[in-house]
């Protein structure tokens, strides 16, 4: 087999391997982050320290950035981590999207529901993910690699259509650290990490320009770099 004929990194992602462990994993914030619930806080802070300067930047400073958006959506959300601790206090309304039910039905239970913060909960994966509303905000951590880069590219241009207008589309992952930069398979939950050029390009093939990217500060040095990227249509 020559190197024109070598599988991509991302052939190697089955979605029944990824769903079947994470229905092995405790529906916790510990289970959540691999063991690390510490970073959770700063994890957090760093998402609205992140969306503090984004709007800070793009509403010219006004009053308007201590406004909440009228809906957000919380994509691989989990047992609702990030909904709870950070998008609940920025948005009005919160849809989620996660496809193991156990972990869709906690988001669902949530005190937060009661009180109108949670929207609708969509028991799916972001491959099959048809967005029904409009969002202001719409939240992708920890759970894009996942996704075949054919599927992500999808997804990002549903997101894309389902942007409210001057709404935003964030990207919050983990970034691969090959030395020969490249993307890195990781068998146990069938992901892949992928490079800051592979997502840059990805991006570009669902019609959308990054306007604002960081690292995280603040996490252990053993762990890989998060990068933060909001995305708007390239047209807009």
């Amino acid at each position: 087999m020559d190197a024109s004929e070598t599988p991509s990194v991302d052939s190697k992602i089955c979605g029944h391997d990824s769903i079947s462990y994470w229905k092995s994993i405790s529906p916790t914030v510990s289970g959540m982050l691999g063991g690390f619930p510490h970073l959770s806080r700063i994890d957090l802070r760093g998402s609205s320290n992140f969306l503090t300067k984004l709007r800070r930047l793009y509403d010219g400073g006004t009053a308007i950035v201590d406004s909440p958006f009228k809906r957000g959506v919380d994509c691989g959300a989990g047992i609702g981590r990030i909904t709870t601790g950070f998008l609940s206090k920025v948005c009005e309304i919160v849809d989620v999207v996660e496809p193991v039910e156990s972990f869709a039905q906690k988001v669902g239970s949530a005190q937060m529901m009661g009180k109108g913060k949670v929207g609708k909960v969509h028991v799916k994966g972001l491959e099959e993910w048809v967005p029904e509303e409009k969002y202001d905000l719409m939240w992708n951590q920890w759970c894009l690699g996942h996704l075949k880069d054919r599927q992500l590219t999808e997804h990002l241009k549903r997101s894309k259509g389902a942007l409210a207008n001057g709404g935003w589309i964030v990207v919050k992952e983990n970034m691969s650290t090959d030395i020969g930069g490249k993307d890195i398979f990781d068998p146990l939950d069938s992901t892949v990490t992928r490079t800051d050029s592979k997502f840059k390009k990805l991006f570009e093939h669902a019609g959308l320009k990054v306007v604002r990217t960081e690292l995280q500060p603040g996490f252990p040095k053993s762990l890989y770099p998060v990068r933060f990227y909001a995305l708007q249509p390239a047209d807009g």
